[in-house]
């Protein structure tokens, strides 16, 4: 399990700049979404060869129309009880402010590393002008400047430093299924039917499901972990400190999630907060199954369920390789169907395609059809193996691989899809020099 960093501090010290340009410059991101909460970010990075997820967590106003007075500090506590470290930016333009004071004094009290970073310093002035800082009471700090990168390397040198080093907890390593979606889909009533009892709290309250819970489950004789999470809403939504908490929670659930059962309301649609999570799924590189809940309250013909699917295959675009189950869990109509499908996609994701298999299926397709000429120079694919990941992805090994362009790997992608079956599971195509 990757470590987390939050980033804290007051609205306009340029948190979300420093995130963006550390997400734009490392190629190794799995995820980076905005808006499931209100103005925060998720990420997921490596430096220096160490996994962590990043969190900025968005400002804090004290005493705004939509969030009480002591908001500031229970979103810093909030981040605080969660992460690993902590990085609390401020800004040198500004100098020390009162809201500057009240976070440092939380953060005196922290027993985990904080990172005092004064953004901004772009010259020797301010250089100068940063010393001011150290009457925070946080010792030392980084000077950066997150809108050219300046400084940043020194400062992620220090955090990986400074994280723990993560252990792999000795447990059963059964395969765990993450039922997520919107507040108020149906996701916990999901889990009770299928269970047969009140496992959960079920109400119609939206974000009652505060953490995300582990059930140990077995069936078709496939036993594995389903994982209830708290509902992910839209950042206009979100005004309680406790639903920040929820949906950090969730987001670390389906970083550590083999297969995402995607609840949706059929009443509300696949709009834009749903899309937000397929996409957090996708980038995460899981296994995706689309339950189409509360089937049972539209008003449908027989075209009704084919136009539906059609929707919401074309807003997941170029990823419509997805199961998607109309399901009403009310009625228990099709709740084992869903189950069945997300452990077809598990297995789909799992699965290993022999070396001899795959070169003896795909080279005389390729040989029939070769990618474009490329100024003049032709690629010869010669050889083509599956790599040892937990996820399916493979390697294409020619003379000239950055002459393949991203339609022909789509087209790869696409053959691996028809030849051997990766429903619901994201498929990385990736050239290599032979």
């Amino acid at each position: 399990m990757s470590s987390i960093v939050a980033v804290v501090g007051r609205p306009n010290v340029g948190k979300s700049t420093f995130f963006n340009r550390l997400i734009k410059r490392r190629e190794a991101i799995v995820d980076a979404v905005s808006g499931v909460t209100r103005d925060r970010h998720y990420g997921k990075t490596d430096w220096n060869g160490k996994e962590f997820s990043l969190i900025d967590t968005g400002g804090y106003v004290v005493g705004s129309d939509d969030v009480f007075e002591a908001e500031i500090d229970k979103q810093v506590e909030l981040a605080i009880d969660e992460a690993d470290a902590i990085i609390f930016m401020v800004d040198v333009e500004a100098g020390v402010t009162g809201m500057d004071e009240d976070v440092a004094k939380l953060l005196r009290k922290v027993d985990k590393p904080v990172f005092l970073v004064v953004n901004k310093v772009d010259n020797n002035k301010r250089a100068e002008d940063a010393v001011e800082f150290y009457s925070l009471g946080l010792g030392d700090y980084y000077t950066i400047a997150s809108i050219n990168g300046s400084g940043t390397g020194d400062l992620l040198d220090a955090v990986v430093e400074a994280l723990p080093e993560k252990e792999d907890v000795e447990e059963e390593e059964l395969p765990r299924f993450a039922v997520v979606g919107r507040p108020n889909a149906g996701k916990s009533s999901f889990i009770n039917a299928l269970i047969g009892e009140e496992r959960y709290i079920v109400t119609d309250i939206a974000g009652t499901t505060r953490d995300s819970i582990d059930t140990k489950y077995n069936r078709f004789g496939f036993e594995f972990n389903l994982v209830d999470t708290a509902g992910i809403r839209r950042k206009s939504k979100v005004k309680e400190d406790l639903e920040f908490y929820s949906v950090m929670r969730s987001v670390r659930a389906i970083e550590h999630s083999d297969v995402c059962m995607l609840v949706l309301d059929a009443t509300r649609g696949f709009d834009g907060q749903v899309q937000n999570i397929f996409w957090l799924a996708e980038r995460n590189r899981k296994g995706i199954v689309i339950l189409v809940n509360k089937w049972d309250l539209v008003e449908k013909d027989t075209k009704t369920a084919k136009s539906f699917e059609k929707h919401i295959r074309e807003q997941i675009a170029p990823f419509t390789d997805v199961p998607i189950v109309f399901i009403s869990v009310l009625n228990k109509q099709r709740i084992f169907k869903a189950i069945e499908t997300a452990v077809e996609v598990y297995k789909n994701r799992t699965k290993r395609i022999k070396t001899s298999v795959l070169n003896d299926t795909l080279l005389p397709i390729i040989e029939h059809q070769p990618p474009p000429a490329y100024k003049g120079k032709f690629v010869k694919i010669k050889y083509i193996m599956q790599l040892p990941t937990p996820q399916p992805q493979f390697a294409f090994f020619c003379n000239l691989p950055q002459y393949v362009k991203e339609p022909y790997k789509r087209f790869l992608e696409n053959q691996l899809r028809d030849h051997f079956d990766f429903t619901g599971v994201p498929v990385s195509v990736y050239m290599r020099k032979k």
